[in-house]
């Protein structure tokens, strides 16, 4: 079984953990084009993720059978979670066997990590809080909601709560840095999870009446002043609706009622978050990311975690510092691409942390990356999963070797991804002087439920897709021949970025040479050529 020794303070000495080959670059986020790639030793990298259950990490034991079956779906990086109640159980004592044990069973795998700081807050509650903060509500207040009492929720406002979040968080990423800043297992960190105040729209104490009674801080209002038209249009709409004041209360400046107490939380805890994301950085400045519970469509807050970063508070949490990288949305609603559009804006990254999985995942994760232009994708509890039932893992095994396929295109107008359906059966690109016609695949006769994919232009007309359930007609969209006709279609596969050909596919293949067709019945690869007559 394992053991864990705590480490005072003072100390904070790395426990050995066998390192790969030294390289140079720790992981940062780089423009490219229109994206925002992670860049890992240099290289950029596609997170082909999925995150394990809350509880699975906080003992070795239980991990250890579970990481080749992970490395086996296949998966290149691990999302888990890190408690701040296993990482230091007594204040001021901290206890890293978790972090070096996780960070050596996944190099052992050949798997990457992304750790999630379980700490103030998980899923808006505190239940990741250790004793020693719990049983101190007089120096770590809670949350007190209508009915006058306190809930199992850390205050915002509470800044000595703050401080020891950050001086534990600050704590991890140098021990992380002392044991993998040459080798880079651990690409990114989640800072808390799906933060806000469920039950109520805020918190009611003392200290939070009173700053919701007073000013709305210059910070914000200077920010809200200077950035008035790049503003999210729901943020924007709320502070107009409102009379645009430049100063008062937050009832003044944002209206009255749930909104604007979301409004008024959202500040609060992204000064929190973005201190303790600051802290961390100062040690050890690999990217930061926060996720979002997300709010239904009749939803008020308080039935979601009210405060979080959704898009209609994006600009408040903006506003309260830049130690937070991306704002991501955690999406488990049907309408996944209206959630992409919501959030892949604004210059905010793509990052998809939390998601489902199954045949949903299979399908997602194709426009994620091609449409999106998505840094990573991870389907919850994956470590739970019947391994007899592997959606997701057919398009990681497709898509994993047009990783760098897809980074070399990411953010240009030459990868395209898309979903389609019976109520939205087509979708239309231009691309390397060609238009696209993409729809439903016709089996005889009838049209296939759903179909995804992408599609590269890979040079002058030529083409690469990976996807199931469609079919592609061409055109031509620049000066020339104005008929396209497909030259030849193969379908493949990449063995070290290399094109490895299979069968050359024509007659019912391809309709006689009318349409690109991809099977419903699995994930295909397929390379085209179009020519012009």
């Amino acid at each position: 079984m394992e053991t864990r020794t705590l480490v005072p303070l003072i100390l904070l000495v790395a426990v050995a953990v066998p390192a790969q080959k030294p390289t140079t670059g720790i992981p940062h986020l780089e423009r490219h084009g229109t994206a925002t790639q992670l860049v890992v030793d240099g290289k950029p990298f596609l997170m082909l993720a999925a995150e394990i259950h809350n509880s699975s990490s906080s003992s070795l034991d239980y991990m250890r059978p579970i990481w080749p079956r992970l490395a086996a779906i296949p998966l290149n990086t691990v999302l888990t979670p890190l408690s701040w109640e296993l990482v230091e159980p007594e204040e001021g004592k901290f206890d890293f066997t978790l972090v070096d044990g996780l960070i050596q069973d996944a190099r052992r795998n050949h798997l990457r990590l992304v750790f999630l700081w379980l700490a103030s807050w998980k899923n808006g509650m505190s239940s990741y809080a250790p004793l020693w903060v719990k049983q101190d509500a007089e120096r770590f207040p809670r949350v007190i909601e209508k009915n006058g009492d306190p809930v199992e929720i850390l205050s915002p406002l509470g800044t000595k709560t703050r401080d020891a979040d950050a001086r534990a968080f600050a704590a991890v990423m140098r021990h992380i840095r002392q044991v993998d800043g040459d080798a880079h297992t651990v690409l990114m960190m989640q800072v808390e999870n799906e933060v806000g105040v469920l039950g109520d729209s805020r918190d009611r104490s003392p200290a939070a009446n009173q700053a919701f009674d007073g000013p709305v801080p210059q910070k914000l209002m200077t920010h809200i002043g200077q950035n008035r038209d790049a503003l999210l249009p729901e943020f924007r709409e709320r502070w107009d609706a409102a009379g645009s004041r430049t100063s008062g209360t937050w009832q003044e400046v944002f209206g009255t009622g749930p909104e604007t107490d979301k409004t008024f939380m959202a500040w609060h805890y992204a000064q929190y978050i973005n201190a303790v994301a600051a802290a961390g950085k100062a040690e050890y400045p690999i990217p930061m990311y926060v996720n979002t519970w997300l709010a239904g469509p009749s939803a008020v807050p308080g039935q979601y975690p009210s405060g979080g970063p959704l898009p209609d508070v994006m600009d408040v949490w903006k506003a309260a510092g830049n130690a937070l990288d991306i704002y991501s949305p955690d999406i488990y609603a049907m309408n996944f691409a209206d959630w992409c559009d919501r959030y892949n804006r604004g210059g905010n990254p793509m990052l998809i942390p939390e998601t489902n999985g199954g045949a949903l995942g299979e399908a997602h994760v194709f426009y994620a990356l091609g449409a999106r232009n998505a840094i990573g994708f991870s389907p919850f509890g994956i470590d739970s999963w019947n391994d007899a039932d592997n959606d997701l893992g057919k398009s990681y095994a497709a898509l994993m070797p047009l990783a760098s396929l897809i980074l070399s295109h990411q953010g240009t107008s030459d990868i395209a991804g898309f979903l389609l359906s019976r109520d939205h059966a087509r979708a239309t690109f231009e691309m390397n002087g060609y238009g696209l016609d993409v729809s439903l695949d016709e089996i005889f006769g009838s049209e296939a439920k759903i179909g995804y994919g992408l599609i590269i232009a890979t040079g002058p007309n030529e083409f690469l897709g990976a996807g199931s359930g469609f079919r592609i007609r061409f055109s031509t969209k620049s000066p020339g021949p104005a008929h396209a006709g497909i030259g030849w279609i193969e379908e493949g596969s990449f063995a070290e970025d290399a094109w490895v050909a299979g069968r050359r596919l024509n007659g019912d293949e391809n309709d006689q040479g009318q349409f690109w067709r991809f099977s419903p019945q699995g994930i295909e690869t397929e390379r085209a050529t179009v020519y012009r007559y």
